[in-house]
């Protein structure tokens, strides 16, 4: 691009901002905020035909008023209000284009209490970004997987070759997200540059460009579903990788295992043991897909050893499921005894009530 195009594009897009500025002024002076710059404007990274983004926070409802699409000079424009609480979202790292919040350049501001407002959530934005990989932001690429996850399911739940398409692009994106959430960063530039500034990340699933590629390569139903898989538990490893790396794992202690003992006889035992006695597979299967996630939750909270009790079901034998949850109780037992924890378990009522009214 030569100098005088670009000088031709730094002029009109002048007479745009000038224009919306003149018109947040004179029809919404108190629901209109500020507004600010971004976008491949403010990047430098513009063609001839780039669009003007400009992030326009609004107050209230009636600030959308200033809302417009149009098309100038074989442009389109979308002049379009972003509320305060999507900039709180991307305060949180919540969300692409973090970007607009902390590189935003702000062209027009209403009042001084506004860009203090701006300013606190964009030095909410950066000090999250500074803090580097911990649990947070691999909790919200977690976030992002499961909606990947959602995608994947929808590629396998039809055979309509745009559906499956359009759900592994939703599933791109989503993958984007988390792992931008994994290097605890933003994307710093457009759509057009995300695998050029991905591929420059510190962490990234093995041959991440490769699989991204392939998945917009894929031709059939079968091989979108195959690579789009392949890049999902790309991910999902990675994630899991750095968990193990940079997440403290807790440690079972006298006061973090208070109770979970006895709510595991409570909610469990006994419905493993009637279920079984009575031969209900149904029961049987429910009540083992709640000591699954009890058994989890246990893992995740308190740093318990994990259990793989769902591979022990079997329909025909509910025994077998059974003996495998009283190991397992035996066990969690023995966290009990570890600590010097004794287990709430009482012979007569006035026992019990001296105890528990202490």
């Amino acid at each position: 691009m030569n100098d005088e195009t670009r000088q031709k594009l730094a002029d009109k897009n002048k007479k745009l901002i000038d224009m919306v500025t003149e018109r947040a002024k004179r029809d919404f002076p108190e629901e209109i905020a500020l507004i600010g710059l971004t976008g491949s404007f403010s990047t430098n990274d513009y063609h001839a035909k780039s669009d003007l983004d400009l992030i326009i926070v609004n107050n209230t409802d009636k600030g959308w008023g200033i809302s417009a699409a149009f098309i100038f000079d074989d442009i389109g424009y979308d002049v379009y209000c972003t509320p305060w609480d999507n900039l709180e979202r991307k305060a949180e790292l919540d969300c692409l284009g973090v970007s607009s919040l902390t590189d935003m350049q702000v062209l027009y501001c209403a009042k001084p209490e506004y860009l203090e407002r701006l300013n606190t959530l964009r030095d909410k934005a950066l000090k999250k970004m500074s803090e580097g990989i911990g649990k947070e932001c691999i909790n919200r690429a977690g976030k992002h997987i499961d909606l990947a996850k959602q995608n994947y399911a929808d590629m396998l739940l039809s055979s309509d070759l745009g559906i499956v398409r359009y759900a592994s692009s939703s599933l791109l994106l989503n993958i984007v997200n988390s792992i931008v959430s994994l290097n605890n960063t933003c994307i710093k530039r457009g759509v057009k540059r995300y695998v050029e500034e991905l591929s420059a990340y510190r962490h990234l699933p093995e041959n991440f460009k490769e699989l991204y590629t392939c998945i917009i390569d894929a031709k059939t139903v079968d091989e979108i579903r195959e690579s789009s898989g392949l890049l999902l538990s790309a991910v999902i490893l990675l994630r899991d990788k750095l968990h193990h790396a940079y997440v403290e794992k807790p440690i079972p202690t006298y006061d973090n295992l208070k109770g979970w003992y006895e709510e595991c006889w409570c909610n469990l035992r006994n419905k493993f043991k009637v279920s079984t006695a009575a031969k209900d597979k149904f029961y049987a299967f429910l009540v083992a897909h709640s000591a699954q996630s009890y058994f989890d939750e246990m893992t995740e909270r308190l740093g318990t050893k994990k259990y793989d009790l769902m591979q022990h079901f079997d329909s025909d034998n509910l025994q077998k499921v059974l003996d495998e949850f009283l190991l397992v109780m035996d066990e969690y037992l023995q966290e009990y005894e570890k600590v010097g924890r004794k287990v709430e378990c009482y012979d007569s009522f006035e026992a019990l009530y001296e105890s528990y009214m202490k």
